[in-house]
């Protein structure tokens, strides 16, 4: 029987540089095209059209809990069409972004009971829990200098603010600190290669190599 694959998420605030560590680490780990990439919300066919939704800032209306529930929605479609099936063709999963940006985001960024969260986060995940978690920590201050540099229009999320952006990134360092065993976090305000080479660490720990 081919042994269960590896599933890794990347989290962080907006502009922290996920995006980029997933490039990278691919190039480096996909010798024999077994490193899966996905993004959240979306991934599938129905997730990506739910995550026009969710990002389209036309739809300032929406309503927190409405909010999580449709992630949960798209979460929940990834996870059983995509997810599981490459886990257990032994592949490697890297996930730009997973459940823990449920409680960051939609818990302390916009209030939600995070026990109400949790319960959403195990329904639509089926308990399925990355093996490690790379948290790319930066300030809201760089990342917003960041995105200005990239000359990006911000989505719907990212035109929250830096308060909201703030309380986001004092979530996550929270989750870091309360399950070590499984959430890793690296200073994204490094250069690119020092970030690189340190979850190039971290992974090759997790799989026990040398």
């Amino acid at each position: 029987m081919r042994q269960r694959g590896m599933f890794i998420s990347l989290e962080g605030i907006d502009a922290c540089g996920k995006s980029t560590l997933i490039r990278r680490l691919k190039a480096v780990l996909d010798a024999e095209g077994e490193v899966i990439c996905v993004r959240e919300p979306g991934g599938t066919k129905v997730s990506e059209q739910i995550r026009d939704m969710l990002l389209d800032v036309r739809n300032h209306g929406l309503l927190p809990r409405a909010e999580a529930l449709l992630y949960a929605a798209a979460r929940a479609q990834l996870v059983d069409e995509l997810l599981l099936p490459v886990l257990a063709e032994g592949k490697l999963v890297l996930a730009d972004r997973y459940l823990d940006s449920t409680i960051a985001y939609q818990g302390q960024g916009r209030g939600l009971d995070e026990d109400y969260l949790d319960h959403i986060n195990r329904i639509c995940t089926g308990g399925l829990i990355p093996d490690l978690t790379l948290l790319l920590d930066v300030t809201p201050d760089i990342a917003a200098q960041r995105k200005r540099l990239q000359g990006e229009a911000a989505d719907r999320l990212e035109t929250e603010g830096m308060a909201f952006q703030t309380r986001v990134r004092e979530a996550y360092l929270r989750l870091a600190q309360a399950q070590p065993q499984r959430i890793a976090v690296i200073d994204a305000s490094q250069d690119e290669d020092a970030v690189l080479a340190t979850a190039l660490e971290l992974i090759k720990a997790r799989r026990g190599e040398k």
